[in-house]
C-alpha cells in the first residue's frame, strides 16, 4: 500500500501526520509513505530524522502575507500544481492525506482532479484556510473538535466527517508514566512550539531572580527557538539554575516523560499531546492565532482543571513565578491536574484515524 501525506511547515501539521504514517505502518506492515512538503518548512528537518521519504514543492504561504509575497505565491502555483501531478504519478498512492499548511493545498488539488481516494486531517477548532477550501472536494474529513463542523458545512460531502482526535505519536503516548529522577526536584518543561515563543523565553527568563528561592529543587528543560538559545544558556547559568536549554526537542516524549509540569503554547497539537500523555500545564495562547483558537484550546483545558491560562498579555516575570510557585509547592494539584488532563486525551486518534481510512478504501 501507498500513502501520500501533504503538508507541514509547522509542527502543528506535521507531526499529526507522523503518527498517522506510523500507524499505518503497524497497522499495514508493507505500507509505502511519502511525505510532500517544502523546503521551508520544519518537514525539511525531521522527517530525515524520522526515516521518512520527503518529495518538495514550490509554495509559499498565503495568510500573513501582503504585496510581493502573496504575488510570488500565486507565481508559484502553476509550477507547484505540475509538481504534485509528477510526484503523484510516479508514487501512484491508493490515498492522499492532507494536514494543513500551504504545502496540502497543490497537491490535494491535483489528487482530486486525478480521482485518488483522499482525506483531510483538521487538529483546529477552526479550520485553516487550505482545509476550509477543500473540504468539498475529499472523501473524509477527520476533525479534533465537533464544533468544527460548523465551519465545513456547505458543500461538503453527506457522512464525510469524523470527530476522532488530533492524532499523536505513539513515543508520546509511551511518556503516560512520569520517570522520577529519584530526587525531590521539579522539571518544568519550557516550549514555544516548534519555532519557540520570545515571549515565553523572555518571561522565564525575567521570572528567575523570583524563583532564585527554588533554583536547587528545580530543574529546566527549555526549547528555546533557534534565535534565543545562546543568550538564555547564559541568563540561567548567570543565575545559577540547572537548565537544559536547546532550539528544538527530539525527541519530545523524553522530556514529557520527566515533566512535573509544562510551561507552553496551546496549538492544537501541544494540547493533544499534553493531554494525551496527561501533563500539568500552564498555557500562554498565542494572541494572533487565527480566530484565537490557541486562546480557545487553553480556556477549555483550564475549565477542566488540567491547566492555568496566563495570557501573553498578562505574561511577566513576576505573574509567571508566582503561578509556577503556586503549583510546584502543591503536588496534590498537580496530580489532579493531570488526571484532569488525562481525562481530555484522545489517545487512540490515529487508530481510529487509519481503520477508517483503511475502510474507506476498502482494504
Amino acid at each position: 500500500m501507498r500513502v501520500v501525506i501533504a503538508g507541514g511547515g509547522t509542527g502543528g501539521h506535521l507531526f499529526p501526520g507522523v503518527a498517522l504514517a506510523r500507524e499505518f505502518m503497524r497497522q499495514r506492515e508493507n505500507t509505502a509513505i511519502v511525505f510532500v512538503g517544502t523546503s521551508r518548512g520544519l518537514e525539511s528537518r525531521i522527517l530525515p530524522r524520522e526515516g521518512f521519504e520527503l518529495r518538495l514543492i514550490p509554495i509559499g504561504g498565503w495568510v500573513g502575507l501582503t504585496g510581493i509575497r502573496k504575488i510570488k505565491t500565486l507565481i508559484q502555483i502553476p509550477a507547484s500544481l505540475w509538481r504534485s501531478r509528477q510526484i503523484l504519478k510516479e508514487v501512484h498512492p491508493q490515498l492522499v492525506i492532507g494536514v494543513g499548511g500551504y504545502a496540502s493545498g497543490p497537491v490535494m488539488a491535483m489528487a482530486c482532479l486525478m480521482r485518488i481516494p483522499r482525506v483531510l486531517v483538521e487538529p483546529n477548532a477552526v479550520p485553516g484556510l487550505t482545509n476550509r477550501f477543500l473540504a468539498r472536494w475529499v472523501d473524509r474529513i477527520y476533525l479534533s473538535f465537533d464544533d468544527t463542523r460548523a465551519w465545513l458545512k456547505r458543500g461538503v460531502r453527506a457522512g464525510a466527517i469524523r470527530v476522532f482526535g488530533n492524532p499523536v505519536r505513539a513515543d508520546i503516548l509511551s511518556a503516560g508514566e512520569r520517570r522520577p529522577d529519584g530526587t525531590d526536584r521539579k522539571t518544568v518543561l519550557v516550549m514555544g512550539g516548534s519555532q519557540g515563543s520570545r515571549a515565553i523565553n523572555h518571561g522565564m527568563a525575567d521570572a528567575l531572580p523570583e524563583l532564585e528561592p527554588w533554583k536547587a529543587r528545580l530543574r529546566i528543560v527549555h526549547q528555546s527557538g533557534d534565535s534565543d538559545g545562546v543568550w538564555l544558556k547564559e541568563k540561567y547559568s548567570q543565575m545559577g539554575f540547572e537548565a537544559a536549554v536547546v532550539p528544538f526537542l527530539s525527541p519530545v516524549s523524553e522530556a514529557y516523560r520527566s515533566a512535573d509540569l509544562v510551561l507552553c503554547r496551546s496549538g492544537a497539537t501541544t494540547v493533544a499531546e499534553l493531554t494525551a500523555c496527561g501533563r500539568p500545564a500552564i498555557l500562554v495562547p498565542y494572541p494572533y492565532a487565527t480566530h484565537g483558537h490557541q486562546e480557545r484550546n487553553a480556556r477549555a483545558l483550564s475549565e477542566a482543571g488540567a491547566a492555568e491560562l496566563l495570557l501573553e498579555r498578562d505574561l511577566t516575570g513576576k505573574s509567571l513565578a508566582a503561578m509556577l510557585h503556586s503549583l510546584l509547592t502543591d503536588s496534590a494539584r498537580l496530580a489532579k491536574m493531570a488526571e484532569a488532563s488525562r481525562r481530555l486525551g484522545r489517545p487512540d486518534a490515529a487508530e481510529k484515524i487509519v481503520t477508517d481510512c483503511l475502510q474507506l478504501l476498502g482494504a
